[in-house]
């Protein structure tokens, strides 16, 4: 086996962000500049990072991209009272809370008061419960960032095995709902799996698409995966600043195509917030 395809999601949030630019362009015509807010609690340097990252973002589609920085020992009822002013503002029409927040916050409870047609990240139970449904909603989004890039790669997907390593609630289990609905770039035969299964790799090493999601840096050997199998790294550990992926870069050797270990499923991620975000500006814009 030749060393795998490489699947680089920089071309697929190029795609994806060209179509966000568009919507804002035809938004701004009609009087709307789309507001995504965002909330970050404390001084952690990687939030911190991400929130820099997605301001820059905003600004080159026309968003606009109001902040509000909680300090570390912030109490719940504020954090709670800056949701609900968002809630409240009919220019904001995205908000997204930057997790983690400190540990003696609860982050269920602030997202339970985000107005479900605000949330951006897809994670409301009234947006997870859409997804369950099949209904339209804003979509979790390295799910929804995944499925956008297999379907960019071609890799065949409907009526594969596909077995995702890791059920977590923001990526393994939204990602096998999405995954097994009756659309062209999905309708695959999913099966969850966890680190708590005794013999977890009998179950990836049948999967014709592999999704790696669980944290573990280097969990995912080549001895794991079927040859010829597609394979998608979207769980990663951070040591310092360095990003430890849950698929060891060994696994090329066997694979057909897979996420290189830096760019793979974060762009998408982050593509798919904004493409969330405009959705949510055009709900709240009132049809001509």
């Amino acid at each position: 086996m030749t060393d795998a395809l490489m699947m680089p999601g920089a071309p697929v949030a190029e795609a994806v962000l060209t179509d966000v630019s568009e919507r804002v362009a035809r938004l701004k015509e009609r009087g709307v500049t789309p507001s995504l807010a965002t909330i970050l609690v404390g001084d952690d340097d990687a939030s911190a990072g991400y929130i820099r990252v997605k301001q820059r973002q905003a600004a080159g589609l026309g968003f606009d991209s109001p902040h509000v920085h909680l300090a570390a020992d912030t109490k719940q009822e504020d954090l709670l009272a800056v949701i609900a002013d968002f809630n409240a503002d009919k220019n904001v029409h995205g908000v997204l809370i930057q997790y983690p927040i400190p540990a003696h916050l609860e982050y269920d409870a602030a997202l339970m008061t985000l107005d479900p047609d605000k949330d951006v990240d897809g994670m409301h139970p009234l947006n997870m419960g859409r997804l369950a449904l099949g209904l339209p909603g804003p979509l979790p989004c390295t799910p929804a960032g995944i499925e956008a890039l297999l379907a960019h790669y071609e890799i065949p997907v409907s009526g594969r095995e596909m077995v995702i390593l890791g059920r977590g609630a923001t990526l393994g289990r939204p990602l096998a709902m999405l995954m097994a609905q009756k659309r062209p770039t999905a309708n695959a035969a999913v099966t969850v799996v966890h680190t708590g299964v005794k013999d977890w790799p009998r179950y990836t090493r049948r999967a014709e698409i592999l999704v790696a999601a669980v944290g573990v840096p280097g969990i995912i050997q080549p001895e794991h995966v079927k040859p010829g199998a597609v394979v998608v790294g979207a769980g990663v550990r951070y040591e310092g600043r360095r990003l430890l992926p849950d698929v060891d870069e060994s696994v090329a050797q066997v694979a057909s195509a897979i996420t290189p270990r830096v760019g793979g499923v974060g762009p998408t991620t982050i593509a798919m917030l904004f493409r969330n975000a405009v959705a949510a500006a055009e709900r709240a814009t009132p049809q001509e």
